[in-house]
């Protein structure tokens, strides 16, 4: 059904257009795209003809920035949150509007020599200013197409049309099938753009002062710090020689605040970190990986506590997450794969319960020999949390009878 990445940045290289649907989470609509150094007026009028939506250039702020473009609105207001600037026309065109004036407005606009002069505003171009990060970041057709233009080795730019039905409806997956088969145009996602950015790119860096003994009630712990590239930090907790080939025991721990450091009983995280970190040094050599930006599955602390509000009305995990606009479980495990690549970990023996953690690493060549249960009990509290990881998410638990007082499971040498 879909091309594969590659293959739509060869089209692209080529000068050829690609379509591109994106998640059914947002729009769930699709794109004509092309690279914007090559674009022509057939292209733009095949653009307006066949695609019938509204014609925009993506390009990085810098550019827009140089030429004095600004954002439309000084906050953004669109439920997708396109970065629409003010609409451009090249100073000594004709009425803008042509195909032959908007492709010359936007080859101005990768002009090196071009300056601000060489632009009216208003005008018939739209450019779209893309996020830094591009799709790693927002999961938008203006960021899809930045980086498939960078992918080509081209000006991280492009031009971009939505997909509209002949009566006027916005085309959806199985008429977009139809509209690439008609046109001979290679159709992708930008879910699968996603996933090959993440395994072909470095997201993030070891911050080579950040390295420090960390001692805890279970050992003393080397911390190495990182920052992956939307700026957020992680934190590796090592004991012991892990890069000596073999097998490692380790933990991919998912931020939760209120879990770890408020020792909230809502849920099973924060005793499961204490039980990790206990596990690892008893055996005298592991690792555990802190990766922020995964609170609540994903969704952030804010909508964590939102969707606590909905479970006490009756709802569990997963369908509170669904009301709230987002999967059970949006959480990526790109960064800490490559956090364990760059401390030479090959092999380990993964803590976790969770089925789809281990599919996450090993989509970056890191080998699981074992899955190490990491089990917990259960508290009056978090239960029928547990039961809905077990039951809707696959996870593998067992499940004990209640605690007595709903108390949690206490590290060593910590008084009850």
């Amino acid at each position: 059904m879909f091309a594969t990445i590659e293959e739509a940045v060869a089209d692209i290289r080529e000068g050829n257009i690609v379509v591109v649907v994106d998640d059914a989470d947002r729009e769930n609509e699709g794109d004509f795209i092309i690279a914007a150094e090559r674009v022509t007026p057939e292209i733009v009028n095949f653009m307006a003809t066949h695609g019938r939506g509204l014609i925009c250039m993506p390009i990085v702020a810098e550019r827009l920035d140089q030429l004095g473009i600004p954002p439309m609105v000084p906050e953004l207001a669109s439920t997708h949150e396109t970065a629409f600037s003010v609409p451009i026309d090249l100073a000594n065109g004709s009425t803008g509007i042509s195909a032959y004036d908007r492709a010359a407005t936007v080859r101005k606009v990768l002009d090196a020599n071009a300056v601000p002069e060489d632009f009216r505003k208003p005008g018939h171009t739209f450019p779209l200013r893309a996020q830094p990060g591009g799709v790693l970041k927002r999961a938008g057709h203006t960021e899809a197409a930045v980086d498939l233009a960078r992918l080509a080795g081209m000006y991280p730019a492009g031009v971009i049309c939505e997909i509209m039905n002949a009566d006027g409806t916005m085309a959806r997956l199985p008429q977009l099938r139809e509209v690439s088969a008609q046109h001979g145009l290679k159709l992708i996602s930008i879910a699968d753009l996603i996933a090959y950015r993440r395994r072909h790119e470095t997201l993030v860096r070891r911050e080579v002062e950040a390295v420090a003994k960390m001692p805890t009630r279970y050992g003393e712990f080397v911390a190495i710090g990182y920052q992956s590239f939307d700026g957020r930090h992680h934190i590796a907790l090592t004991i012991g020689d892990i890069s000596d080939g073999t097998a490692v025991l380790t933990r991919m721990h998912s931020e939760c605040l209120t879990g770890d450091v408020f020792h909230s009983l809502r849920c099973d995280c924060g005793t499961q970190l204490e039980n990790a970190l206990a596990q690892i040094a008893d055996e005298g050599r592991g690792v555990l990986v802190y990766i922020r930006g995964h609170e609540g599955r994903g969704i952030g602390l804010l909508h964590k506590l939102r969707a606590y509000q909905l479970q006490e009305s009756g709802q569990d995990t997963v369908e509170a997450n669904m009301t709230l606009g987002f999967p059970p479980d949006p959480r990526d495990y790109g960064v800490g794969a490559q956090i364990l690549v760059d401390l030479g970990v090959k092999s380990m023996r993964l803590l976790t319960n969770n089925p789809t953690k281990r599919a996450g690493l090993e989509g970056y060549g890191l080998a699981i020999v074992e899955r190490v249960p990491l089990q917990t009990l259960a508290t009056k509290h978090n239960i029928a949390y547990l039961r809905t990881k077990k039951e809707k998410l696959g996870h593998d638990l067992e499940i004990n009878d209640l605690v007595a007082g709903g108390e949690p499971v206490v590290g060593p040498d910590e008084a009850p």
